[in-house]
């Protein structure tokens, strides 16, 4: 366990160990394999952690918090090899580009670029307003969400590139692998989403609450939506989404609040506030069911794939930090148990 609410992490070292940030401003690592602490560093970000973002090559890792810092960290020695002051407000979101060359992180209206040095690349004019969402697309380009608007800003230079409105607050944010699509969850209960080619926009509506948990498969075939107690899976196979039926995973009786594909599968693995974790098995027209679930009693918070997809690392809000084992020949089980369970460390 961590000291406080688990908040976000991921599997570094290619999937020898695992870490996680808390809200007291704590980092920590675990072994991958036996769970044992690998070493712990409690209050660093004052007033807390609000975003990790694992660098590419996994041997570093940055966090971002309350105090207005990205920290870069050696994930081996638990060692800060950077400290960038980004702003005196809190640094909501941090976002390696997939060469790594690159670290954006947004405070406020702003979003600045770092080199992996931690020297300032460029920064943005203020958006509309705060933003709540960033992600990097495979064409080099850093994708910022905000009120009324998703804009795509060139990687090395900061200019825009392409900007796609709509009235409506946007919460969430992901990209298609390829980068040609870009969807976001609404306050007002909806999930919207754009081909970026065309310009088109579309919009699933019908959501009990807003759409916070996002997901696409490794092929952008599927968009796997929370929003709601049951997760919603979007096939983009043909013409889809538009005029066809979802797929619907009904097992959570609160909320869901996290999602996350299988690297190179069809599995999906959720979580939500009821504190269930469940692993869906996806036929690609978005319909499945689960092959193994667990109730952990807290809510969740995140859940992480190790890399290599044998594994499935789960954070909650009391600091737990569980993972468990997973068979990946198995295509059917029962609700009892996803796989060999293991707690990481202890408070």
């Amino acid at each position: 366990m961590v000291g406080d609410y688990a908040i976000d992490g991921g599997w570094v070292l290619r999937g020898q160990a695992l870490v996680a940030c808390d809200s007291a401003g704590g980092v920590y690592a675990f072994d991958g394999e036996s769970g044992a602490p690998a070493w712990a560093r409690r209050g660093v970000h004052d007033g807390g952690v609000l975003s990790v973002a694992i660098h590419p090559s996994g041997n570093t890792f940055a966090t971002a918090g309350q105090d207005g810092r990205a920290l870069i960290w050696d994930a081996a020695e638990g060692r800060i090899v950077r400290d960038i002051e980004v702003s005196n407000g809190w640094v909501e979101n941090v976002a390696w580009s997939s060469d790594g060359k690159r670290l954006a992180a947004t405070c406020s209206r702003q979003v600045r670029v770092f080199d992996a040095d931690g020297a300032e690349v460029w920064r943005s004019d203020d958006h509309p307003s705060t933003v709540s969402a960033i992600d990097w697309s495979s064409e080099g380009e850093l994708a910022t969400a905000c009120y009324g608007r998703v804009t795509f800003f060139d990687a090395a230079t900061g200019v825009l590139r392409q900007k796609l409105e709509w009235q409506g607050s946007l919460v969430s944010m992901v990209l298609s692998p390829d980068g040609g699509i870009v969807v976001c969850g609404s306050q007002d209960n909806s999930v919207h989403f754009w081909r970026r080619s065309t310009g088109q926009d579309s919009e699933m509506f019908g959501y009990p609450t807003k759409p916070s948990a996002l997901a696409f498969d490794d092929t952008g075939t599927l968009l796997a939506t929370g929003g709601g107690e049951a997760v919603t899976v979007w096939s983009f196979r043909g013409k889809g989404p538009e005029g066809t039926r979802p797929g619907v995973l009904e097992f959570h009786e609160l909320p869901v609040t996290t999602l996350a594909f299988a690297p190179g599968s069809m599995r999906l693995a959720s979580g939500g506030r009821d504190g269930a974790v469940v692993v869906w098995s996806l036929q690609r027209n978005g319909r499945g069911g689960p092959i193994g679930a667990y109730d952990l009693e807290d809510p969740v918070s995140k859940v992480y794939w190790r890399p290599d997809g044998g594994a499935l690392a789960v954070l909650d809000a009391q600091g737990g930090v569980t993972v468990w084992w997973i068979d990946q020949s198995k295509d059917r089980g029962s609700r009892t148990g996803a796989g060999q369970r293991r707690n990481a460390g202890s408070r």
